[in-house]
């Protein structure tokens, strides 16, 4: 039986993913200790409104990446957090926050980021928090990465920035948008493939272009992808209606508008989609793992942990309502 989750009057039905990931999940013993080092590099680089704010951001992030990466040293944990604590605090801030009002300021900010991912100086950093902690972080993945890691890298950060660039445009007009357009965008608004770059730098492994172009290698990286940005929409429906204004821009909303479902019926489709994309996940995992110790199978376990992390993270608080 799903489990649940109310918004209003209704009790909308949630994916039950205990087949596929039942947890517990493994976790790296620096949490804590990431966690509080995240926190003082937020207090070097300001991303976040208010000290509450900083300290919920850490918080998720720390405890998520700690259990993407729970085989990694600390220093690989604490930089992969640090990186999902900017990524995060852009979105919230310039993205969900100004981005709707003022897009062409967002077009701006991007664009400096975009020049730094590139390789170029870029701008000056000045009293910019967000430029000079971004130019911190390239730094320190440009010295544990490989040329092609750092590449790939920063290619995926770029998407995720469009991503968000996006879906500030769209906000507010979910039905300009087609479920295939939405399906297509949500793994970068939700960072998950700049998640799996990442991930494959701080556990010290790389796939050849061959081994990546394998369809069960495909296919796991997909599954994983929509999942955790279709999860995500679920657990946070009810707070983004919550506070307001249009349907926010997600699954359930889209189902509605162009599938003419019923909000509960669109949560039940939308669960029946999480799950079976996590039972597709589960399948290439196993086959991946199957081969003994080599690139495919670290790649499995990591994609794995990715996959953990965001059904763990959508039962955080700051999913609540």
């Amino acid at each position: 039986m799903s489990r649940t989750r109310g918004p209003g009057p209704l009790t909308l039905p949630m994916p039950d993913l205990r087949d596929s990931f039942p947890g517990p999940f493994a976790i790296s013993p620096y949490a804590d200790a990431v966690e509080e080092q995240t926190a003082r590099w937020l207090g070097t680089f300001p991303l976040t409104g208010s000290p509450g704010a900083a300290k919920a951001l850490c918080n998720i992030t720390a405890q998520g990446v700690a259990r993407v990466l729970p085989t990694a040293d600390r220093d690989g944990v604490v930089l992969c957090a640090g990186l999902f604590v900017w990524l995060t605090a852009f979105d919230d801030v310039h993205g969900e926050t100004e981005g709707g009002r003022d897009t062409a300021r967002l077009v701006r900010r991007t664009a400096r980021c975009v020049q730094l991912l590139a390789g170029h100086d870029g701008p000056e950093a000045g009293d910019d928090p967000c430029t000079a902690a971004l130019q911190d972080l390239l730094r320190r993945f440009r010295e544990r990465a490989t040329p092609t890691q750092y590449l790939r890298l920063t290619a995926h950060l770029r998407d995720s920035l469009f991503g968000i660039l996006w879906e500030a445009h769209h906000l507010g007009e979910p039905g300009r948008i087609t479920l295939d357009d939405y399906c297509a965008m949500r793994p970068h608004t939700v960072f998950v493939r700049t998640v799996m770059a990442a991930a494959e730098i701080m556990l010290g492994y790389e796939l050849t272009e061959d081994q990546r172009a394998l369809p069960a290698v495909r296919e796991l990286e997909r599954a994983v992808a929509d999942l955790a940005g279709w999860i995500n929409d679920l657990a946070s429906y009810a707070k983004e209606t919550d506070r307001g204004g249009p349907d926010p821009l997600s699954l359930p909303t889209l189902l509605v508008l162009h599938r003419g479902y019923g909000l509960e019926e669109a949560f039940r489709v939308a669960s029946r989609m999480c799950e079976d994309q996590a039972s597709a996940a589960r399948l290439r995992i196993t086959e991946l793992t199957a081969g003994g110790e080599n690139p495919l199978m670290a790649h499995a376990h990591a994609v794995e942990g990715v996959a953990a992390s965001y059904v763990w993270h959508i039962g955080h608080a700051r999913y609540g309502r």
